[in-house]
């Protein structure tokens, strides 16, 4: 029983320390808390990266990250919100790869950990001290799990392809990514608030 607990209490801080993380980085896209853009701001960046419609980019992108951190906290829909919240991270690591691996050099480290951290405790389960367990795992069944993980990588893989497509028809006069993004709270070159 002692180490159900432990697992369990682990489950717990995890969740809570990556939902929280993530529904900050949300809520500066949807709100413009913590110093973010908004959803303005999130959606001239947005379109900036190559996101097109900008604004349902920053919605969906905001939803992705503050609604899934909000539920991994909880620990409610588990699946669900990890998939949601990896599915939003595969965007910010597409748009930093160019970069390299490293976030020191603006690479995609930091969206990557964030999203396999999610995609982890969403496959995982929430454990005991959650939503999903008083609910008599409700939310939290296997074939949800698969239903989630597939719908987010179907989106995914639409929304990036449609980027991909989009750069190569029209490069920026520059041809440079911007230096700072939508995804980390920060704004692209050239975009104010």
């Amino acid at each position: 029983m002692a180490c159900l607990t432990r697992r369990d209490l682990g489950l717990l801080v995890l969740r809570v320390g990556t939902g929280a993380v993530l529904a900050a980085h949300g809520s500066q896209k949807l709100f413009g808390w913590f110093g973010g853009g908004g959803l303005e701001g999130t959606a001239k960046g947005m379109e900036a990266m190559g996101f097109h419609p900008g604004r349902e980019s920053a919605v969906a992108a905001g939803l992705g990250e503050a609604g899934g951190g909000a539920l991994l906290a909880l620990g409610l829909a588990t699946p669900a919100a990890g998939a949601a919240a990896a599915g939003a991270m595969a965007g910010a690591v597409s748009v930093h790869v160019p970069a390299g691996f490293f976030n020191q050099g603006g690479g995609f480290e930091y969206p990557a950990f964030l999203g396999f951290t999610a995609a982890a405790i969403g496959v995982a389960g929430a454990g005991r001290y959650s939503l999903d367990h008083a609910t008599g795992h409700r939310f939290d069944r296997p074939w949800v799990v698969a239903v989630a993980f597939l719908g987010s990588a179907l989106a995914a893989a639409a929304v990036l392809g449609r980027r991909a497509q989009g750069q190569g028809e029209a490069q920026p006069e520059d041809d440079q990514e911007p230096s700072e993004d939508a995804f980390t709270g920060g704004r692209p070159e050239g975009v104010e608030e």
